[in-house]
């Protein structure tokens, strides 16, 4: 049990999620009305990817710092399910600007960021996949992995911060909760952002006992 509730945390607050995302009440807002609900699922996204990025990081400065692979893996795979959520995120950021600004991909600075950040992370994979020898391979990415974290935080959080934006709390715009939450809708989003955030570290888990076993076996042979 001691290794399974914050399983059960998980699944229990991601129903209450989802069931209030799709029947819940919501404040009325201009523009926004019924696409408001997706701050349960695009925001929290976010979130997640941005803790499960802090930990692929972490893992990647332990690898360098004692060489074991267990860390390299964890790191790995850490950015594995942070890249899953940096793309459903994206997706469903370009749903809700799809209704709200009426395009999907618009010439916005911080969805520029985001595409570039993404990219910059897509190449710590091919890297990877480059390299046959074990240590090698784990050095380098854990090296680029760093880079890329670094390079990451700045272009999502601060540059978008220096110009205009149509995202909330960036160009002058005011925060996103100071207008449009009330109580009733931070008592789903930071439940939300708990069980998605949650639910990646549990796909990481799973991922990594899988990589676990291959490499078992490979050795073995």
């Amino acid at each position: 049990m001691r290794k399974t509730w914050w399983k059960i945390v998980c699944v229990v607050l991601l129903f209450y999620t989802i069931i209030q995302g799709l029947i819940g009440t919501i404040p009325r807002q201009p523009i926004l009305n019924e696409t408001l609900r997706n701050v349960y699922f695009h925001v929290p996204l976010w979130f997640g990817m941005m803790t499960l990025m802090i930990a692929s990081a972490w893992f990647a400065i332990k690898y360098l710092r004692g060489g074991n692979i267990q860390h390299d893996e964890y790191s790995a795979e850490f950015a594995n399910t942070a890249m899953l959520y940096g793309v459903l995120g994206f997706a469903t950021g370009a749903v809700w600007g799809n209704y709200t600004w009426g395009d999907p991909l618009p010439k916005d600075p911080k969805l520029i960021a985001v595409e570039v950040g993404l990219l910059i992370y897509a190449a710590y994979f091919i890297l990877r996949s480059s390299f046959e020898d074990e240590q090698k391979r784990g050095r380098l990415s854990a090296v680029y992995n760093i880079f890329a974290f670094a390079a990451f935080m700045p272009l999502v959080w601060i540059l978008p911060r220096l110009t205009d934006s149509l995202h909330p709390g960036n160009g002058g715009n005011p925060a996103f909760g100071k207008y449009d939450m009330d109580n009733r809708v931070r008592l789903v989003f930071y439940p939300a952002i708990i069980g998605w955030t949650l639910l990646g570290v549990w796909i990481t888990s799973l991922r990594i006992r899988v990589r676990i076993i291959k490499r078992l076996k490979t050795e073995q042979f």
